[in-house]
């Protein structure tokens, strides 16, 4: 392996047998005079591979303990999520806690908007988080508080996004916490956000927001079947166009008729479940 760039003494830019970029993590390996051939890989504690240049600064201030706990954290989330993640999410992570522990030591802790949706909408990368609290005292000794929890896992949700978007990903948060408000208030319900008719509403309107959002829409075919779905289910209905204007005033998405048909029948199995 030949290293080619320091990053600090312990965090170097290096080229595998193939020419391929990594960065390397291993107790003075960015020490010796560049380039050089590292032979004793054994030095070598992890490799990263596809890493933006721009998070090399990044990597040279953070302590390597902590990006190697951020390494194993990824790794174990690749395999319980069962997808590949975004190559950066080590040192965004690793960036974001050394500055949560920073604040942490100053007696700062920043509450998390949108805790209790993350929980309930991403329940695998919450626990994933929960474990990464965890594994971050036992080898790093970082006592994160609770609240952390939620941050770790908006991390791993990011990390998921192809690309890697958490502007995106915290609007659609946003717009689902306000959809949810809306129809508690509408239908004078509490939603039970454990049960599997708000598990498939939530999902409906996951992928109902990406499409407005991107400007995309289902055609508009069976608007007909709104006059009568209209008439059979008055409130349901009444609650999808509260929606409907919700999208269009604050984000300025057009809800057409069939959107507004899907929205009301989703909206009208959630009436069923609570016995409205």
């Amino acid at each position: 392996m030949k290293i080619i760039k320091q990053i600090n003494n312990n965090a170097a830019l290096a080229l595998d047998g193939n020419g391929k970029e990594l960065v390397v993590l291993g107790r003075g390996v960015g020490f010796p005079k560049m380039p050089y051939e590292l032979t004793d890989l054994s030095r070598v504690e992890r490799t990263f591979y596809d890493v933006n240049p721009k998070y090399f600064g990044m990597a040279a201030n953070l302590p390597r303990s902590l990006v190697l706990a951020c390494a194993e954290i990824t790794e174990k989330a690749e395999v319980e999520l069962d997808c590949a993640l975004n190559p950066n999410l080590p040192f965004t992570l690793a960036d974001h806690l050394n500055f949560a522990a920073e604040r942490l030591n100053k007696g700062i802790e920043v509450p998390t908007p949108l805790a209790y949706d993350v929980r309930h909408l991403y329940p695998r990368e919450t626990e994933l988080a929960e474990q990464a609290r965890e594994l971050l005292a036992q080898t790093v000794g970082l006592e994160l508080p609770q609240s952390e929890v939620v941050n770790i896992a908006l991390h791993l949700i990011n990390a998921e996004a192809e690309a890697g978007d958490m502007h995106s990903m915290m609007m659609t948060i946003k717009a689902l916490s306000d959809v949810d408000a809306i129809v508690e208030k509408d239908l004078a319900i509490r939603l039970d956000k454990e049960s599997f008719s708000y598990s498939r509403f939530s999902m409906h309107l996951r992928y109902l927001i990406q499409r407005l959002a991107s400007g995309k829409q289902v055609e508009n075919r069976i608007s007909g079947m709104l006059v009568q779905v209209k008439r059979e289910c008055p409130q349901a209905y009444h609650c999808a166009c509260s929606i409907a204007d919700y999208f269009q005033n604050t984000w300025n998405w057009q809800c057409n008729d069939e959107e507004r048909l899907y929205l009301t029948l989703h909206i009208g199995r959630l009436q069923e479940k609570n016995g409205v």
